[in-house]
């Protein structure tokens, strides 16, 4: 038997092809050091001899591997500069054109690349994608010449040893066959990847780590290959019947496990006891209810009849409630809570940032009036106390608080990661909400539910929505509720993309800035960087995700390269380079501005806000710490600086700080983007439309499904490889309902062994993490 857990340098003896040894070597630069990660580095994609790859298609930078035609072979030349010799190979998609420059010591060293190199020759091409006066260039590139026989290749299993050395010319599996291209780097090329896995697959039989774990009436119903073949049939497809019937089995495989692992959270959940919490008919919870100055949304009253629900069950509520921007989630959260304390229970509401708790509590206490002051001179004697426990309060007010929360007093306990501190107890924690879910892992969220005596429900938001099928996948031991609707009094926000090479426009939006502040209005400038010293963006503002170009020209009242800076992608804005344009630019130099950031000391910060908030600042300039949570209803205006290094939720949300006091909103996203390039795409699609979950859909395509779990450790594969969590609904749909009806009669799989083992195996490592978030 083939151990595949076994080191590759035991697996491939003796495969090392000239210069490039032991393969073991290189491909352990992939991430790949046993069997098992060879055979499930699956190819990205697919050549057909007919279809040459569209050259137009290509991104600088990138390793890739295309199919193309030798247009013109060159001929040697001798180098000027330095010693040796070089050839240019000219290869075409029929359209557009790419070179290959290959160097030797001499012109006479040239004659198998010459030879195998005629024009009319196909040939897949490796190297690093690049331009030089708007040609495409492979640096360092690498070649195999495709098959021109008919007659089978293959050995023992009918998989083509790609990459063998055949009377000196090194070719590429069949022809008529599709071309695996696998993710590959310049050390380990494609060939190299293929042939490696050839070998392996030669030496498999169905006893070496390849028996049936999925139910045999599933593999029935679904009409699936067994594991081998599909392995077979994905490296090695004879025909593109069979290589789809090969991904079908992956794809689904990589469904059913992922589902059972969620259903197997869920019944675990479900078997837990808790206390349920009811609230009476005339206590806080209803106290609060008749004096909300507005009535409920529709959504937010069915939302809350279901929250309502869960928690007077006997078993912990596991719910995830997403909203888009403004839908009134802290709002259905406090009337949970309420619900909770109504029976003297405690809720602890944790926020990632100092400013996004210290914002929940004004907002909360500000809902609430004298209900917030239960037992204090002056509160309703049916109301409770609501704290907040922060890492940078003193010393007397830290004490205060956790006093307030170990003895019961405080009803609603609101706090960052300083609540998941050792010393911190409550007397009977009954609710845990947890804000922006997506910030805190598994072990911290468990910290807090550990605090009370019994196991508490447990509340997730996030003000990103989430579409139904990406939900199903990644949330699907949660019941998920969805909040469709906006209050009333949330105006319009204009969204316009204000290129920075125009400084005509540049200067428009500092006088936009200044109008509104005439109007007793209120702006919001937001950075990706701290400093202009800083290497990385601050604050979890994203990189431009795709290609940038060379930097423009500064505009005029815009921040620029700075002196000394070459070609190549722009370094973000810093806030304290954009403040100070906007304390000199004659528009807005006599406005009441400040920062806000993160490294700014919580007391700083809070008193920053504070000021914005009660109208004493015109201009925030800010990191995206005020990306969530942070509530002015005053602010009018949104100026996002280098727009193009943000996701679109992420822009999503920084445009929902405006617009929330009934004033109609002007969101401005400042960009040194091309209208044509994908970050470009981004932001007119942000201006297109204000719909969430449509703009949630678009980054994650952009983002690549397959990283929607989290990148693999090392020695690890990606979860999702084949699985698009959006276009293979349908394929978790069912999974889904299989993987629920096993776990539902064996919830431990003690009658699965080896689909226990495949979820152990599978669900693990980063994924692992990535689910506890849920």
């Amino acid at each position: 038997m083939v151990d595949l857990d076994a080191p590759l340098s035991s697996l491939l003896p003796g495969r090392g092809r000239g210069k490039k040894g032991d393969p073991a070597r290189w491909l352990s630069q992939l991430g790949l050091e046993t069997g098992r990660d060879l055979l499930w580095h699956l190819p990205r994609k697919y050549a057909d001899r007919g279809a040459l790859t569209p050259l137009r298609d290509l991104e600088v930078g990138e390793n890739v591997t295309i199919l193309a035609e030798v247009v013109d072979a060159g001929k040697p030349a001798v180098l000027k500069s330095r010693p040796g010799a070089r050839l240019v190979v000219t290869l075409s998609d029929g359209r557009d054109k790419v070179t290959m420059t290959f160097f030797m010591k001499s012109v006479h060293q040239f004659g198998h690349v010459q030879q195998d190199l005629q024009p009319g020759r196909l040939v897949l091409a490796s190297g690093k994608a690049g331009q030089f006066n708007g040609t495409w260039q492979l640096g360092q590139p690498d070649y195999e010449l495709l098959e021109d026989t008919d007659e089978d290749t293959g050995e023992g299993t009918g998989t083509d040893p790609g990459g063998a050395l055949r009377d000196g010319v090194r070719t590429a599996t069949r022809a008529d066959r599709p071309i695996p291209l696998y993710p590959a780097t310049r050390d380990c090329p494609n060939w190299l990847i293929r042939d490696c896995v050839a070998t392996l697959l030669d030496r498999l039989g169905a006893a070496d780590g390849f028996e049936e774990f999925l139910p045999p009436d599933v593999v029935a119903a679904e009409d699936l290959l067994s594991p081998l073949e599909a392995l077979r049939a994905v490296h090695a497809p004879v025909d593109r019947a069979q290589l789809a019937a090969g991904q079908d089995r992956l794809r689904f495989e990589e469904a059913f496990v992922l589902q059972t692992a969620l259903a197997m959270r869920r019944a675990s959940t479900a078997a837990q006891r808790a206390l349920p919490r009811v609230a009476s008919a005339d206590g806080l919870a209803a106290a609060f209810d008749e004096r909300l100055p507005f009535p409920l949304t529709g959504s937010q009253r069915e939302v809350g009849d279901e929250i309502a629900a869960d928690l007077a069950r006997p078993h912990p509520m596991q719910r995830l409630l997403q909203g888009d921007v403004g839908s009134g989630k802290t709002l259905v959260a406090l009337r949970a809570m309420l619900t909770v304390a109504d029976g003297g229970g405690q809720a602890a509401l944790l926020a990632p940032t100092e400013v996004l708790a210290a914002q929940h509590l004004r907002s909360i206490t500000a809902m609430l009036g004298d209900l917030a002051a239960g037992g204090l001179l002056g509160g309703d004697p049916r109301g409770t106390r609501v704290v907040l426990l922060t890492g940078s309060m003193g010393a007397a007010a830290r004490r205060e608080a956790l006093l307030a929360a170990a003895s019961g007093e405080a009803g609603i306990v609101i706090g960052t990661h300083a609540l998941l501190q050792e010393g911190v107890q409550f007397a009977d924690l009954g609710l845990v909400v947890v804000d922006e879910q997506h910030r805190f892992g598994v072990e911290q969220r468990d910290v807090l539910r550990r605090k009370g005596n019994g196991i508490p429900h447990l509340l997730v938001m996030t003000a990103t929505p989430i579409p139904r099928t990406v939900a199903m996948t990644l949330f699907g031991d949660l019941e998920t509720s969805v909040l469709s609707e906006l209050p009333p009094g949330r105006a319009e926000v204009q969204t316009v993309v204000v290129p920075q090479d125009r400084p005509a426009w540049v200067d428009r939006t500092w006088q936009k800035v200044a109008e509104e502040a005439a109007l007793g209005r209120q702006t919001y400038v937001v950075c990706a960087r701290i400093d202009a010293d800083d290497d990385a963006v601050a604050d979890g503002a994203q990189e431009a995700l795709l290609e940038e170009g060379p930097a423009p020209a500064a505009p005029r009242g815009g921040p620029g390269r700075g002196p000394g800076r070459g070609p190549g992608p722009r370094p973000a804005a810093a806030v304290s380079q954009v403040v100070e344009v906007v304390r000199h630019h004659p528009a807005t130099s006599g406005l009441r501005i400040d920062v806000l950031h993160g490294r700014l000391a919580p007391a700083d910060k809070d008193d920053v806000m504070a000021r914005f908030a009660g109208g004493e600042l015109d201009v925030v300039v800010a990191t995206t710490v005020v990306e969530v949570g942070v509530d002015v209803p005053n602010a009018s205006v949104m100026v996002v600086v280098d727009a193009d290094r943000f996701g679109i939720s992420q822009l999503h949300q920084l445009r929902g700080r405006i617009g929330r006091g009934g004033l109609p909103g002007t969101c401005l996203l400042l960009s040194g983007t091309t209208e044509g390039s994908r970050a470009g795409r981004r932001l007119a699609a942000l201006a297109r439309t204000r719909d969430g979950f449509e703009l949630a859909r678009l980054d994650l395509e952009e983002r690549r499904e397959g990283d929607v779990l989290g990148a693999a450790q090392s020695g690890q594969r990606t979860s999702l490889q084949l699985l698009g969590v959006l276009q293979h609904s349908e394929v978790i749909e069912r999974a889904r309902g299989y993987a629920r009806s096993i776990v539902g009669t064996d919830p431990d799989l003690a009658g699965s062994a080896g689909l226990a083992a495949a979820v152990a195996a599978r669900v693990s490592g980063d994924t692992e993490a990535f689910l506890g978030r849920t």
